[in-house]
């Protein structure tokens, strides 16, 4: 297994960063001879997620949007440091997980059209992630 951690820096707002095109150069550079296998993508935060969406269509803000309604960023949360709502951030994970897997084949990732490799962070107290990339060959 060949494994990479990459640094992205989310700000501090609420994010969908893209990470498909590392996702891609990492599966394409790992895949070695025969370029199949599988792509891991984790991120080791409590407070991050990793989806797989459509972005640059308004998706990435429906998704943002829709999070706001589903974890409000007030004061119900029992985990309360940081910002205010800092909690839902620990919830967030619960509902999109914090790793993805995708197959490759011959050293491209076989996504659909429209779909991208995305963090999902709403932690606005943590500007910077690291994200692992294991490639599984096959």
């Amino acid at each position: 297994m060949k494994s990479q951690e990459i640094t992205v820096r989310t700000g501090d707002r609420e994010v969908v960063h893209d990470l498909t095109d590392e996702c891609a150069a990492f599966a394409r550079d790992a895949g070695g001879e025969s370029g199949d296998g599988l792509l891991h993508v984790f991120v080791p935060h409590a407070t991050a997620g990793i989806a797989i969406i459509e972005t640059g269509a308004g998706s990435d803000d429906d998704l943002l949007a829709a999070l706001g309604d589903l974890l409000p960023a007030d004061d119900r949360w029992r985990h309360a440091h940081g910002s205010r709502g800092h909690g839902r951030s620990h919830v967030m994970p619960a509902l999109i997980p914090p790793y993805a897997t995708v197959p490759v084949l011959d050293g491209r990732l076989t996504l659909g059209t429209w779909q991208s490799i995305c963090l999902v962070d709403l932690n606005v107290d943590n500007a910077v992630r690291q994200v692992r990339l294991s490639f599984l060959p096959g």
